[in-house]
């Protein structure tokens, strides 16, 4: 039996966009993440989390100093009862050859695998470019991106939607 998901990045769609962002005291919880991912689960969709981190590979942090940040988020999450069913990053740097790297389709794809993901009727949002080529490549047509992060260029985007924020995305995915 498959599952329908919602995709979504990390910097930018869940928390402010800080770059190399891997200390506590600098994460910032977007306004409407939690209302928006505990509408989601009441759709029926489950919550994965697919991100670059190539601050690991730059040796601006460590592996286990994402690991620490990542516990402590999915603790905030738990807190406000919204389950994130499981968490990809790609370590790697933007020159790397690595299929998991966004745009590549590789964490997205692994997650379908991992999961019986039905892409078709999954969601991705992020806050770049990158975001949507990975989700269109791993079959997935019903994408948003948020203007909460990076400058998005709407009239060449490959987007079906833009908003805001995240919370905006209440209007949207509605089934």
């Amino acid at each position: 039996m498959t599952i329908k998901a919602i995709f979504l990045d990390r910097d930018g769609v869940i928390n402010k966009e800080v770059k190399y962002l891997f200390k506590i005291d600098d994460f910032e919880f977007i306004d409407g993440i939690f209302s928006a991912c505990n509408y989601f689960q009441r759709l029926g969709y489950k919550i994965i989390i697919v991100t670059n981190q190539s601050g690991i590979s730059r040796g601006y942090y460590t592996e286990i100093d994402y690991q620490k940040l990542t516990s402590w988020m999915l603790s905030k999450f738990i807190e406000q009862e919204i389950t994130i069913l499981d968490i990809f990053h790609c370590p790697h740097g933007p020159q790397s050859l690595c299929e998991c790297r966004k745009p590549g389709p590789g964490m997205l794809l692994q997650a379908a695998k991992n999961h019986s993901i039905d892409m078709h009727n999954s969601w991705m949002i992020g806050d770049k470019e990158t975001d949507i080529n990975a989700a269109n490549l791993a079959g997935i047509d019903n994408t948003i991106l948020t203007r909460s992060g990076h400058e998005i260029d709407e009239k060449n985007s490959k987007a079906q939607f833009f908003i805001n924020s995240i919370k905006d995305s209440k209007k949207i995915i509605t089934y």
